[in-house]
């Protein structure tokens, strides 16, 4: 059966003999991981913002090896989770995103790059491998574009995009579980542009970085919000807390404090957790009234990042141990789950 981008009312095949133009076998990207090399093969050992600090090796190739016509895949940067681009048209393409780590589940969450775009032809994409049973992409959720020529000439950031957006079962299933497709078309603004899709909006590990930076060396904000390091995490990454508070005064006594833990992105997927911890944090590091009286009320704990490991590596609810963070706040596995761990520590301190 054919399917041509203008015809919604027909459900793709998924197809097994169309040339794979993006295939990245090594299940955890590149960019953003190191590896060892041993007897059975490579296996994870840390991840690390800034990457390797080689070259990666190319995982895109065209149909023929010659085919300058076909759109250039990469997900291997943070946060990035494709694992498989097939072309099944000129313009229509097949997508496969990777599981958590170390699960062979939880796909929802997808952010990858694509290049040598054509103006305005209808490109068709269908990821094949999501596996909720029903979606907001049904009830008018659109995917998220970025274009650096967008936001170059026009300083125009994410926005949403897309028509004949489709959420459907799809036939295939893996492990007994059913899987489902996502598909929609989209007419590139610009020839020769580097674009991003993305589920939602991405923050970053890189983000909260600067973000926390920023805080650091502001003259005012860091004289009642500190920064300071709750635990490394099972990758070796910096788990960051907040106290934020009133300065004491000295001269004064004062009733003891209560305090306030506040936590975001226990699930990687869940990008909006953290533009939401950044819009609290900037309202409560302000100079507003409401703000004042708060930090001279109270103590506040936040983690705005309890699973950066699960970030970097585009994961969409897991962290490093391919288990879910937000069911095993009762663990007594501190090396294993060190992030939750001293997070519930720290709660009954």
């Amino acid at each position: 059966m054919a399917f041509f981008p203008e015809d919604i009312g027909i459900e793709r095949p998924i197809s097994t003999l169309s040339p794979c133009l993006y295939l990245f076998c090594g299940g955890i990207s590149c960019l953003m991981l190191c590896a060892l090399t041993a007897r059975k093969g490579s296996y994870f050992t840390r991840s690390r913002i800034g990457g390797r600090r080689d070259l990666l090796h190319l995982a895109t190739v065209g149909a023929d090896g010659k085919d300058g016509e076909a759109l250039i895949f990469e997900s291997r940067f943070e946060s990035g989770n494709l694992q498989k681009a097939v072309r099944v048209g000129a313009y229509d393409y097949e997508l496969t995103l990777r599981t958590d780590l170390y699960t062979d589940k939880h796909t929802q969450w997808y952010y990858f790059r694509v290049r040598n775009t054509k103006a305005g032809v209808t490109y068709r994409f269908t990821i094949v491998n999501l596996m909720k049973t029903s979606s907001l992409y049904s009830q008018g959720l659109k995917p998220l574009l970025y274009s650096e020529q967008e936001a170059t000439q026009r300083q125009v950031g994410w926005y949403r995009v897309g028509q004949q957006i489709r959420y459907y079962k799809n036939g295939l299933s893996h492990e007994g579980r059913s899987l489902y497709s996502l598909t929609w078309s989209f007419k590139f603004p610009h020839k020769n542009d580097t674009c991003y899709f993305a589920h939602s909006y991405p923050y970053t590990y890189s983000h909260l970085q600067r973000y926390l930076a920023a805080i650091a060396s502001d003259p005012v904000q860091s004289q009642y919000c500190k920064v300071r390091v709750l635990c490394h995490s099972l990758a070796g990454n910096i788990v960051p807390v907040l106290t934020i508070t009133s300065p004491a005064r000295s001269h004064e006594t004062s009733p003891a404090k209560k305090a306030v833990v506040v936590t975001a992105r226990v699930h990687p997927g869940e990008t909006n957790s953290s533009w939401v911890m950044a819009g609290f944090l900037d309202h409560l590091l302000g100079n507003s009234d409401d703000a004042c009286l708060l930090r001279d009320m109270f103590i506040f704990k936040v983690v705005p990042m309890l699973n950066p490991d699960g970030v970097i590596t585009g994961n969409y609810r897991c962290s490093l141990t391919g288990r879910d963070l937000n069911r095993n706040y009762r663990t007594m596995l501190r090396e294993a789950f060190p992030c939750v761990w001293h997070t519930r520590n720290m709660v009954q301190r």
